[in-house]
């Protein structure tokens, strides 16, 4: 976690705020008595950012990324001094249908972000958002931040390109931009079912079978979002760094798991290792195996994982149960 008085009084604006890795960060800004400035594109009723408790405590604007007008308006008017870039479009499927929808937020998003951060000058410190996914199939595991960045379909080409824009905003503007590259995400408030966690949770507190889409072999980095957030907090307080500027790194827990052991598993923490899992086995365009060495953020920021695999799914099962019992946001079962 943050220092406890770092964070306190300081304006920051955080786009994609409703979102998974969004709505858990603005929390714990709130939490270190930060000044949020939230920029929300649609209202997502079930988004953790609307809670009461929350939104009542944040200046929320509604807008896109894409607007560089309302970009400079916000940091201007707000006197916004750091900035957490994390609006994308994140899903790879979505990506395959729709590339346009995709390329413009993630990629038009990004320079508009960061061309509004350089005109306005109480902009001190900026994180942006990569993924895992811009280094595409390598022949060798794991990735490491010296590697070429090799994605090749819509998702991961927009990813690689917003990477790599942050990173020549840093060398020729000298702003004090970092890219964050972390694993897949996991934690409670994420409602895109199609993702094995969330989906094999509702399936388990239901009582139906998760259905795997794929054959079930996919390996990937499996990160719990309390941790990616306390990451980028502790990359953002060194973003002022020189030796910093401009540089990538990777945050993970460094365990690669498959598909089908990654649903196991979570069907063993959710109680429910009775339940038989559906494998659909159908095909896929995507990488077959990834995850990420995190050493370099270990080194350079002494960062290190606080809750880890088994504690993340752990919370993430309780949050998900409140959630079906109406607890949260108003859930339904």
């Amino acid at each position: 976690m943050a220092e406890n008085n770092f964070w306190q009084d300081r304006r920051v604006f955080v786009t994609g705020a409703s979102g998974l890795l969004g709505s858990w960060l603005v929390k714990d800004l709130l939490s270190l008595k930060a000044d949020v400035i939230a920029l929300v594109r649609d209202h997502v009723a079930v988004s953790p950012l609307f809670d009461d408790a929350v939104k009542s405590q944040i200046t929320i604007v509604n807008g896109c990324v894409e607007d560089v007008e309302l970009m400079i308006r916000i940091l201007n008017e707000y006197e916004i001094e750091t900035v957490f870039h994390l609006a994308a479009q994140t899903i790879v499927t979505i990506a395959l249908r729709e590339p346009v929808s995709t390329f413009t937020s993630n990629i038009a998003g990004t320079w508009c972000v960061l061309e509004a951060c350089r005109r306005v000058k109480t902009v001190k410190r900026v994180v942006t958002a990569s993924s895992d996914k811009v280094y595409g199939e390598q022949r060798e595991l794991p990735y490491n931040e010296s590697m070429p960045l090799l994605g090749q379909n819509p998702y991961e080409i927009s990813k690689v390109c917003a990477d790599m824009i942050a990173r020549d905003y840093a060398k020729t503007y000298g702003l004090p931009v970092v890219v964050a590259r972390c694993g897949n995400l996991f934690g409670g408030g994420d409602f895109n079912w199609n993702r094995i966690i969330p989906g094999t949770i509702r399936a388990a507190l239901r009582g139906t079978s998760p259905v795997i889409r794929t054959d079930g072999t996919l390996v990937r980095d499996y990160f719990y979002v309390r941790d990616a957030v306390a990451a980028y907090l502790q990359l953002a307080q060194n973003a002022h760094r020189e030796e910093l500027r401009g540089m990538p790194y990777n945050f993970s827990e460094g365990r690669p798991m498959s598909v089908a052991e990654i649903c196991r598993e979570t069907l063993r923490v959710c109680g429910r290792q009775d339940i038989k899992i559906v494998i659909e086995g159908q095909p896929t365009s995507e990488i077959r195996k990834q995850w990420l060495d995190s050493s370099k953020a270990q080194e350079d920021l002494k960062w290190k994982m606080s809750y880890g695999l088994e504690k993340g799914l752990t919370e993430t099962f309780g949050w998900y149960k409140k959630y079906f019992s109406g607890e949260y946001l108003g859930g339904k079962k």
